[in-house]
């Protein structure tokens, strides 16, 4: 399985709907709260060009999707699920 990064707020729907659809595919991820993580969010700003979450990130080094927002079929693509 594919490594994981969720940046995401605690007000977020989307949020929390990426992180239940991850459990329940049984992906783990690692998730970082951009609003109290200053240097989270500069890096998720610097990888998707926003300001907006939920920003997930699969897969590691040149072979990373990054997918804004709670997009089931980009995520589905990304894990190869």
């Amino acid at each position: 399985m594919k490594k994981a990064v969720i940046y995401t707020t605690p007000t977020c729907g989307f949020c929390r709907r990426t992180k239940e659809y991850l459990k329940e595919k049984g992906v783990d991820y690692a998730e970082f709260d951009v609003s109290v993580d200053s240097q989270k969010a500069q890096e998720m700003v610097d990888l998707s060009g926003q300001m907006g979450v939920p920003v997930l990130v699969v897969g590691d080094g040149e072979e990373k999707d990054i997918i804004i927002g709670f997009d089931q079929p980009k995520i589905d693509a990304a894990l190869g699920l």
